[in-house]
């Protein structure tokens, strides 16, 4: 399992330190496929429960280590109380990560993503952009996971409060739909994360998955989708729009994007 730590990784060179800040990588170092297979056996690692983490790695500000010999130099020697609440899936190089993370800085938040050289290009911006900046982005941090596959091995029951799905693979063929990121069954798995009132964040400049996801949220019984007007002040919305890379060659191109965003209702609801 990748985790934020200062080690040192292979495409380091991609950083140029100086005496006053650490620059920050260049993405023509870390290119990559735009997608990956997400059935395929990436060989990752991954906890038995939520109970078993050790973020400590990830967010040495906030979590002690649970093994002190594989303490992070920084790290806290108690945990701060703090859980992570917003989940980025499939992050990309991050940049809706960096955004928020400014925006609310007292919120843990977590980028995951399948694909091992985006991975390590947003863990060494996130490194950089903590040295540069004492005291902020801390409270961001990526892994390298497949969250079709373990998202419950990381994150408690309603544990939390937003979850973002910004333009996903569309998976045009027919045969492909089923690894699509919005599915009924995969739905069930984001409604037992997400507590009651939490929000889910989906974007595409793809017409057809926009209303592929629309439609399987539509028929969810755990979610209800929010009115536009009521997203209007609602300070995550502009940055799920043009944050990414994503949104920005698609706003570069004048082309279409469409939102729908879901509220987590209660059970009982």
């Amino acid at each position: 399992m990748e985790a934020i730590t200062g080690e040192k990784r292979p495409a380091e060179t991609a950083v140029e330190e100086t005496s006053t800040e650490v620059r920050l990588p260049q993405k023509k170092y870390f290119r990559q496929r735009a997608h990956a297979n997400v059935f395929s056996d990436h060989h990752l690692d991954y906890p038995v429960s939520p109970a078993h983490m050790d973020w400590s790695k990830n967010f040495p500000q906030h979590f002690a280590p649970k093994d002190s010999d594989a303490a992070v130099e920084g790290a806290v020697t108690k945990d701060s109380g703090k859980k992570i609440e917003f989940a980025d899936i499939g992050c990309g190089y991050g940049g809706l990560l960096v955004a928020l993370s400014t925006v609310f800085p007292d919120t843990l938040m977590l980028g995951m993503e399948i694909r091992v050289k985006v991975e390590e290009y947003v863990n060494q911006k996130i490194l950089a952009l903590r040295q540069n900046h004492p005291g902020s982005y801390d409270n961001v941090s990526i892994l390298r996971m497949n969250a079709m596959k373990f998202l419950p091995n990381f994150f408690e029951k309603h544990q939390l409060s937003k979850m973002f799905f910004l333009f996903p693979d569309p998976h045009f063929k027919k045969r492909k739909h089923k690894a699509r990121i919005i599915t009924s069954t995969l739905l069930s798995e984001y409604a037992y994360v997400l507590r009651p009132g939490g929000i889910i964040y989906t974007i595409s400049d793809v017409k057809d998955l926009h209303l592929w996801m629309v439609k399987h949220l539509d028929a969810h019984p755990l979610f209800v989708r929010i009115p536009d007007e009521e997203l209007v002040n609602d300070p995550a919305v502009e940055h799920v729009r043009n944050a990414t890379e994503e949104g920005q060659k698609v706003e570069r191109n004048k082309g279409d994007k469409y939102l729908a965003c879901y509220r987590r209702i209660t059970d009982e609801d």
